[in-house]
């Protein structure tokens, strides 16, 4: 089954910490979104600020123009995952060898512009691909383009074990069509963090996720 995992996508610790607590009690897993300003517009809590509740599995997808001071950062806090964008610059060798080093996984996030096959020579080095479909560094005013699962396509053909995310528009009419076309980790933020009770927010996602991937 497809997990559900949400994320946090903050400007300041206040609101970091409100977003934590919204989620706290409903999920296992959740993906922290952290920005720099210049790869981004905005720029989000720093990685000395991110942390996470004691029995999460945290994700971490770092949307910087040049991640590696961040990644190394990161590291320390021992997360899941950090995920860097294949449209950045620095020495991904270097990003790779580090995260092994740590023994945390290592993802690469495509935008929506940058073909699956960009990455397709280094795909033996990478645990996880996020499929972005948002806007950079911001939760809701987005769409699920689900032309993107084309991607996901290619990509399970070339490497059928690769972990492969979506980030951006997920909502409970796309849900179905995401857990169909092969997206093994679903990255919620809007429909979840901006919800009445982000708790039912969550279980309908869930519930739809369970039921698409036993038909």
């Amino acid at each position: 089954m497809a997990t559900i995992c949400p994320t946090i996508t903050a400007y300041s610790e206040g609101d970091y910490r409100k977003e934590i607590e919204k989620i706290v009690h409903i999920a296992h897993r959740i993906q922290i979104d952290l920005t720099d300003g210049i790869f981004t517009k905005q720029k989000t809590v720093s990685p000395e600020q991110a942390w996470w509740p004691v029995g999460f599995t945290a994700d971490f997808h770092l949307m910087y123009k040049n991640p590696i001071t961040a990644v190394q950062k990161i590291l320390h806090h021992k997360p899941n995952l950090i995920i860097v964008h294949a449209e950045s610059n620095g020495d991904f060798s270097q990003v790779v060898g580090l995260c092994k080093h740590h023994s945390v996984k290592l993802g690469i996030a495509l935008l929506p512009d940058t073909p699956a096959e960009t990455i397709i020579s280094r795909l033996d080095e990478i645990d996880h691909v996020l499929i972005f479909s948002g806007n950079l560094g911001y939760q809701g005013n987005s769409h699920a383009d689900l032309l993107l699962l084309d991607k996901v396509k290619l990509l399970k053909r070339e490497k059928p074990a690769v972990e492969i995310g979506w980030d951006g528009g997920v909502n409970d009419q796309n849900i179905s069509q995401l857990v169909f076309g092969g997206v093994d980790v679903i990255n919620v933020g809007s429909f979840i963090q901006e919800a009445d009770s982000p708790q039912k927010a969550y279980k309908i996602l869930e519930r739809i996720a369970e039921e698409t991937g036993t038909t």
